[in-house]
Parts: structure tokens; sequence; C-alpha cells
């Protein structure tokens, strides 16, 4: 695989960590998969930080083992330098259904990958969810 493709799949898997309720209510595990620097703009308008979504996170929707989950869709991601990708994909939750943009960054590491392989970590600095009305395609 090359070094874009591969730099796409790890956004994706972070990305995807970040739907899994265990990872959603550890402050711990949430922390490491976003960055410093995160900002969100919520559905509602709302600008989240960093501090701010790792302290509300645990209470969001797709928090909680027991209850609903993300249902994500249609991923894709293009690498905009190096160590920076954009995503887009589709969610559902909850009958909800959500698109979202997302800009993934690499900590760590050489921004060429040329560290040995590893890369360093990536982590997720800007976010932006927004609602589907029914029947939208």
């Amino acid at each position: 695989m090359d070094s874009a493709a591969d730099d796409v799949e790890q956004a994706i898997a972070g990305e995807l960590r970040l739907m899994d309720p265990r990872v959603r209510s550890s402050r711990e595990l949430a922390g490491r998969l976003l960055d410093p620097e995160f900002v969100e703009v919520g559905g509602s308008g709302r600008r989240w930080t960093y501090a701010s979504m790792l302290d509300a996170l645990a209470g969001h929707p797709g928090s909680s083992p027991d209850g609903p989950r993300y249902e994500p869709s249609d991923i894709r991601g293009v690498p905009l330098a190096p160590g920076l990708v954009h995503l887009t994909f589709e969610t559902l939750l909850d009958g909800v259904r959500t698109r979202h943009s997302s800009i993934w960054r690499r900590h760590g590491g050489s921004a060429d990958g040329g560290d040995g392989g590893e890369g360093g970590d990536w982590r997720m600095y800007y976010h932006q969810a927004t609602r589907v009305p029914p029947g939208t395609e």
C-alpha cells in the first residue's frame, strides 16, 4: 500500500474507533484520538474544543454500550498534504442520519512517514456534523 492510501486508512481507523462506545465513554481513550488543538462545529452550531469535548463526550449519544450505536457508511478519504487527511462520511444513529467532515493529522514521527514506518499517531484535528433532514438524498 502506498503512503497516501495508508494515511487514509489510518485516519479511517481512528474515526471508527471514535464511534466505539468504549472509546467515547473513556476520557483517556478519546483523548488519544483528539488533537490537542481539536475544534468541532456541531450540528447545533456549538463550537467544541478538545477540553469541552472530552468533558461531555461520555454523555453524548452513541457513548453508552447499551444504547444506540453509530452505523457509518460511505467513508472516503483524501490526503491533503503529508500527515493530513480529510474524511467525509455519513452515520445513522437511532434513526438520525448525519453527514460528517473531519480532518486528521499525524503527530510524532516525521510528516513524510520517514521514521521507520510508525508514522506517529493520527488524531482528529477538526470535525463538523450536519443532520440530514428526513427525505433528503
